[in-house]
């Protein structure tokens, strides 16, 4: 569901560039200020509540009119740097935290700090603002964000006999571990990690267990190094795998909505999962499925897991970054807030959105999800120049095999240091 969709945003993302000629945001003859805003949303709901709100901006704001373009996930990243190359980048753009490093050093996104109004951004915390704050300035406002949970059988747990967690006592890494393999049987497995990435999971889960990782000195340089924190995380799940045999080996090259029909069906008790996924498991789950949230485990440093939010930017070619800011923060108003936080199924990082009621329900987890929101701190990685590089030549290649029992861990630290640093060094000269 989540590809089809995607796939689909790409080729309307792609059309719609193609139609507008894509140059930024203009004031036409007749004075009217028009602005291009590219979203990223693709499921239904949030497609509908994005759509809505610019039509509620364009009806009470005639002299600044919003365009609406459709973005996709998939693509979003190579668009964006042709766009910007070309001179033909959206005036408001939608994207993550962590895909906004590069963006922000090579100079095509606005420091929005004196053009923030005090409302906004008093009403988001700091640890959010962190995650889009490069070399002091703000290039993004982050809006949604998305902790990770444990999306569970509830029959199972059950009868399984387990003590069910809670955001005020969660288990321990140690303690989930012995559960899984309670949950274990016969065809079934304790847990499934679904982890086709696996990189953004091992890292931000680790946080927990005081993992960082990345370390920056007093010269500004970012170097790797894996102490025990950081291995907490990694060695769980390795042992799930290989020496528990409590987690499904054939779940490691997959994506989270392949897990599903697994859960659906027994053969796992539980899936972490994002938040979000609660979408697809109301949608997809058979009839009569009973399913819980719970917290994912905590470690030395209680339930603090990086997240990388979804944000607002404005480019910095846009002749009209005031009126697009003035847009954004229409847009992340408390109440539209809560809209598309519930488009997404996500948490708002506002703090007035975030205390509405609605979010506050047992029903489909929104209250485990929201208690989580004060532990949920900037992804270790987040401002790191090179990065990507990092993830996709280095982490995922080692993690995918350390997890498959192809590596240990010493092999595993190795690669993950040695190779990253030499990686990391080349954009830092």
């Amino acid at each position: 569901m989540r590809a089809v969709a995607r796939t689909a945003a790409a080729a309307a993302t792609a059309l719609a560039l193609l139609l507008t000629g894509c140059g930024g945001g203009d004031g036409r003859t007749d004075g009217t200020v028009r602005l291009r805003f590219q979203s990223l949303a693709w499921q239904k709901e949030s497609v509908d509540a994005n759509k809505q709100l610019v039509k509620e901006w364009n009806a009470s704001h005639p002299d600044v009119q919003v365009q609406y373009v459709q973005g996709s996930w998939d693509s979003v990243h190579d668009q964006l740097l042709t766009s910007f190359e070309g001179d033909e980048a959206p005036d408001v753009i939608h994207d993550a935290s962590d895909d906004l490093a590069d963006f922000a050093y090579g100079g095509y996104l606005a420091d929005l700090r004196a053009l923030l109004p005090d409302r906004l951004a008093k009403d988001i915390p700091r640890q959010s603002w962190s995650t889009s704050t490069f070399d002091g300035g703000v290039y993004g406002v982050p809006f949604l964000q998305e902790p990770r949970v444990l999306i569970a059988n509830t029959r199972l747990l059950k009868a399984s006999g387990v003590r069910i967690p809670t955001p005020a006592k969660p288990w321990s890494w140690t303690e989930f571990r012995q559960v899984t393999k309670k949950l274990t049987g016969k065809g079934r497995y304790g847990v499934a990690w679904p982890l086709k990435e696996p990189v953004s999971v091992t890292l931000n889960l680790g946080l927990s267990a005081g993992g960082e990782m990345f370390h920056r000195g007093a010269d500004g340089k970012v170097t790797l190094a894996v102490d025990d924190g950081d291995l907490v995380v990694p060695d769980t799940i390795h042992d799930q795998v290989n020496t528990d045999h409590s987690a499904a080996r054939t779940a490691l090259g997959m994506g989270g909505g392949d897990a599903l029909p697994g859960l659906f069906g027994g053969k796992y008790a539980m899936v972490p999962l994002g938040f979000s996924y609660r979408q697809q498991v109301v949608e997809q789950a058979p009839k009569g499925f009973e399913w819980t949230v719970l917290p994912a485990p905590a470690g030395s440093a209680g339930l603090a897991q990086g997240v990388s939010p979804q944000t607002l930017s404005v480019a910095e070619d846009s002749p009209h970054k005031k009126e697009a800011v003035e847009f954004i923060d229409f847009l992340l108003r408390p109440a539209n807030m809560v809209r598309l936080a519930k488009g997404d199924w996500m948490l708002p990082t506002g703090k007035e959105a975030l205390a509405d009621p609605s979010l506050h329900t047992a029903d489909r987890g929104w209250a485990t999800g929201a208690a989580l929101a004060g532990a949920l701190r900037s992804a270790p990685a987040q401002s790191v120049r090179g990065y990507p590089e990092w993830k996709d030549k280095v982490a995922t290649p080692a993690f995918q095999e350390y997890y498959s029992g192809a590596i240990d861990a010493a092999e595993l630290r190795k690669r993950l240091v040695q190779d990253g640093n030499r990686v990391l060094a080349r954009y830092q000269r």
